[in-house]
Formats: C-alpha cells, structure tokens, sequence
C-alpha cells in the first residue's frame, strides 16, 4: 500500500501536468468569433487608407457619382501630378530632415540619461526618474503657448531646428522609461569584468551597453521617427513659411488650395502617408519586442 500511494503520488503531479497544459491549451485556442473579431477590426483600420488610396486613382466625377465605388477605369494623372510637382518633394526632404534629426536626438540623449538612471547611485536619481515619468502626463497641446513664446524669443520661427529641438525633448520620457529596464538588466558582473580588462565607464558603455540595448535603441528610435513625421500642432505653430512645411502641413495647405478637386487632394495625402506606413510595417516586430524587453526587464 505505501509501494502504491508513493507510486500515486509521483505520477498524479505529471499527469496534473499534462492536464494543466491541455486546459492551458484550451484556453490559448484561439475561437472562430474572435477570428470575426479580429477580422472586423483589421477591416475597420485599413478601410480608410485604402479609400484614400484609391480615391487618387480617380476622377471627381467618379466620386461624386459613386463615394464607395471602385476606379473605373484607373486614372494616374493624379499621382502623376503629385509626383511630379517640386513642392511635395520639399515637403517630403522637411518631413524627413525633421523625422531623422529628431530620432538621433532621441536616441543619443536618451540612452545617455538612462544610463546614468539605471547605473549610477546618486541622491536625487528616484526624483529625476519620476520627473521624466511624469512627462508622460504632459501632452505638447498643453504647452504649445509657452513653448512657442521660447521658440520665438530664441529665433528659432519658421526653422526645422523650432520643431525639433521641442519634438526631442517631449520625446524623451518615453524613450527613458523604455531604455531604462533594458539597462537595469544588464549584470553587474559585465561590468565588474569591463573594468578589470581595462575599460573604462566610457568604453563599458560604448561596448557593451550600446549593443546589448540595442532592440530598446531600435524601438523608441521607431517611435520617436514615426512621432515627429504625423507631427502636426507644433509645426502649425512654429513653422509659416510653406517652403519650410513638413507633410502634414502640406497635406492642410493643399486640401485648401485644391479643395475643389478631391481626387488630386486624396493622391497628395496617399503620397503623405505612404512613407510612413511603409516605415511601420517594416519594423513594427522591433516595437514589439523591445517593448517586450522592457516590461521584462
């Protein structure tokens, strides 16, 4: 009997097991209605783009007839003439000047500041931490008066450098809180062997911080580039020069300009939204995981 209740004992845990991976299992599985689910909200988020997309490829007339029909036939005057015209690719070298600048001011600034956070001991460090998380709090469309009266007093109107010097500063709470995490997890034993090959904090950090951090870098650099490109209130009030607009700027002074031929206005904005898009859709696995690292870590 003691033979049997030992025997029991050892092979109900495994079977428990078994049991619990089927339920867990079970619960995994995804149902047909929240494929329908998922379905309706894909549905719901391309349907827009896709109408821009192809209310380029057709006439005005095409669009009032029928807003929901189909090209028919395909027009490409429209993209033609977007393509062709010097003002959207001015617009598109601002946006990106802005969008590339703004990402490498993020970049270097915050894994600098997150660095020091996660692996200097200093008094004042928790009150510094909580002072960048509490930026999270603080939206730009709070702040865009002040703001602006201190990019005017600096000089700094109707410039790139007016836009991105505040795009990198109300970017950098997020970027601390992300990169952060990625630095806390990094062993100190790393550190400790650094130093007794001969590196300094300097080269520990160029070294072995930089790379390990990478997927962190990776993420909030995505977020900051696709952040200042949809960036619209800080250049409507900065920026009044046209030749010096960023796309979505350009998309509202063209909507007002030809606000009488809708097939030329959706092929601009297609065009403006393109790029980024495309930017997303590539990296958006990156964003993912380093957000994934970062709750871990």
């Amino acid at each position: 009997m003691a033979v049997t209740s030992a025997t029991t004992s050892l092979v109900a845990p495994g079977r428990r097991g078994q049991r619990d991976r089927r339920s867990g299992a079970a619960i995994g599985r995804a149902t047909p209605l929240t494929y329908v689910v998922a379905v309706l909200f894909v549905a719901a988020n391309l349907a827009p783009v896709l109408y821009i997309v192809l209310g380029g490829f057709r006439t005005n007339s095409q669009i009032t007839t029928s807003p929901a029909g189909l090209p028919a036939p395909f027009q490409f005057g429209n993209y033609g003439s977007v393509l062709s015209s010097g003002i959207f690719w001015q617009q598109l070298g601002n946006s990106t000047i802005s969008a590339v600048t703004t990402t490498l001011g993020v970049v270097v600034l915050g894994l600098m500041v997150s660095f020091v956070l996660a692996r200097y001991s200093f008094k004042g460090r928790g009150a510094v931490y909580a002072l960048f998380a509490a930026g999270l709090m603080f939206p730009i469309t709070v702040a865009i008066t002040p703001l602006y009266l201190l990019v005017k007093d600096l000089g700094l109107t109707n410039s790139l450098a007016g836009v991105i010097l505040p795009q990198i500063a109300f970017a950098l709470p997020t970027t601390v809180i992300i990169l952060v995490p990625f630095l806390r997890a990094i062993p100190d034993e790393l550190e400790e062997a650094a130093s007794i090959d001969g590196a300094s904090r300097l080269g520990f950090f160029f070294r072995m911080i930089v790379p390990l951090s990478l997927p962190g870098v990776v993420t909030v650099g995505i977020l900051a580039f696709i952040g200042s490109w949809n960036s619209y209130i800080l250049p409507l009030f900065i920026l009044n020069n046209e030749a010096a607009y960023t796309l979505p700027l350009g998309v509202q002074a063209f909507s007002s300009q030809y606000s009488v031929d809708t097939a030329r206005v959706l092929a601009f904005t297609s065009m403006s939204m393109i790029p980024a898009l495309v930017f997303f859709t590539i990296f958006q696995k990156r964003i993912v995981g380093g957000l994934t690292g970062a709750v871990k870590g």
